[in-house]
């Protein structure tokens, strides 16, 4: 099974297969849609501010939400650190161009879930790239493999999350691992086994995410602040190293741009069509307005988030940041941290990665239910995934496994293999909805 999952990633990561497809995907889009992501910002923006009164139903916002907190966890503190730490500050560059760009992908193929979701009860949806498979492809058996490898990622994924969170405390304060994947495990379990009026992962995530991003960016503001004079030779140097002459003759370049699409790809998930199972469970009627909200997911994730923890580390002294590098990426980030605020840094970075940390948790395990609905529709499924959810948090928090990244690029990397595939073909419906929204705007 590892040789098999290395090779595959070898193919698709390693050869550059990947960021080809999702390279290519994104300018492409971006074009067909006549830049909709620059053009229509401040438009996106004002739907996320409407008041939206759903009841039962879940809200743009709420959808966003949801979207956001799987895609900024762990991964953009950890992901972030190990791009720079490989392919230096010049995969910071390639992770911006994905997010740019992947911008117009996020659109269609939200756009594409909300047209092709199902009704399952009084304001209830679900959907996704299986559900796009199966109702506009007639292809059930390939969504039936998405779906399949969206478990796998996101088996992944939680272990990973959990690892996180673990270390960084045992890190710090020396506590047991056991004993805080134990913790960390029930109250996921709580989350996901609790029952009410609306999901409560939903719920618990509309009150997660804020928190979390507000405590990071007043971090940031104040990172940036303090380095003022130092930001003009950061940018310099993260434009110099994306296309540097040093990297391009000692055969580099490659690493530092593969580092930096793959982990902004597994950041902001723009062209795996993760987000679609977010986007199409929201009480909507437009389509395209809910594409318009998770393209601008995309944003707040990589040009606000992920630089966010790229300024951190680039602004820290490079000495603190490389004794750091040694004991790996958790480490180096706390030193960063610590070398701007000082103690207090400890703490801070541990409460911050808590929230980035269960809000990932929490939405792929959304996402996973979602999956196993498409599979098989089963009540005694979902409530097995619930349990395999809170061991994998248990298993993932006492181990710290490399094999475990593998499984979770594997997966994500077989989700937009089919995913970009499957949406290409049929991108003109999406766009169609984009031209009769904007002008109802216009009206």
């Amino acid at each position: 099974m590892r040789e098999v999952i290395n090779l595959v990633n070898d193919l698709l990561w390693g050869k550059n297969i990947l960021v080809v497809m999702l390279i290519g995907a994104a300018i492409y889009l971006s074009i067909k849609t006549n830049f909709m992501q620059f053009r229509l910002f401040g438009d996106i923006v004002k739907i996320l501010g409407k008041k939206e009164d759903n009841g039962e139903g879940v809200s743009s916002l709420e959808a966003f939400f949801l979207g956001t907190a799987c895609r900024v966890g762990a991964g953009n503190i950890t992901g972030v650190v190990a791009a720079i730490a490989v392919g230096g500050p010049g995969a910071i560059f390639w992770m911006w161009l994905v997010a740019l760009l992947g911008a117009a992908t996020s659109f269609i193929e939200s756009t594409l879930a909300v047209m092709y979701r199902e009704k399952v009860g009084n304001k209830e949806y679900r959907g996704g790239t299986p559900w796009i498979i199966e109702k506009r492809l007639n292809k059930r058996w390939l969504g039936v493999i998405y779906a399949i490898a969206s478990l796998i990622c996101y088996v992944g994924v939680i272990q990973v999350m959990s690892n996180s969170v673990t270390q960084s405390i045992n890190n710090a304060y020396g506590y047991g691992v056991k004993e805080i994947a134990v913790i960390l495990a029930i109250i996921v379990g709580v989350i996901i086994f609790f029952r009410g009026k609306k999901d409560t992962i939903i719920v618990a995530l509309n009150k997660i995410v804020p928190v979390m991003a507000i405590l990071y960016l007043v971090l940031v503001a104040y990172v940036v602040v303090t380095n003022l004079t130092a930001i003009p030779s950061m940018l310099e140097t993260i434009v110099k190293q994306a296309f540097g002459i040093k990297e391009v003759a000692g055969g580099g370049i490659g690493i530092v741009i593969m580092q930096g699409v793959r982990r902004g790809l597994f950041s902001n998930e723009a062209g795996s069509g993760d987000s679609n199972y977010a986007a199409a469970v929201v009480d909507i009627d437009e389509s395209a307005k809910q594409g318009m909200v998770q393209a601008l997911g995309v944003f707040v994730d990589t040009l606000i988030v992920c630089s966010a923890t790229a300024f951190i580390v680039l602004l820290a002294d490079p000495e603190v940041v490389e004794a750091g590098k040694k004991i790996g990426e958790m480490a180096m980030f706390q030193e960063a941290i610590k070398n701007h605020i000082g103690w207090i840094g400890i703490p801070f970075t541990i409460v911050v990665l808590f929230f980035f940390s269960l809000s990932t948790i929490l939405a792929v395990t959304f996402y996973g239910k979602n999956a196993i609905n498409f599979v098989i529709e089963s009540k005694e499924m979902r409530y097995l995934y619930h349990i395999i959810v809170v061991l994998m948090v248990y298993v993932g928090g006492i181990e710290q496994n490399l094999f475990v990244w593998s499984l979770a690029d594997f997966g994500l990397g077989i989700m937009t293999v089919i995913n970009i595939i499957c949406i290409l073909p049929i991108a003109k419906e999406a766009i169609e909805e984009l031209k009769k929204y904007e002008l109802k705007l216009k009206r």
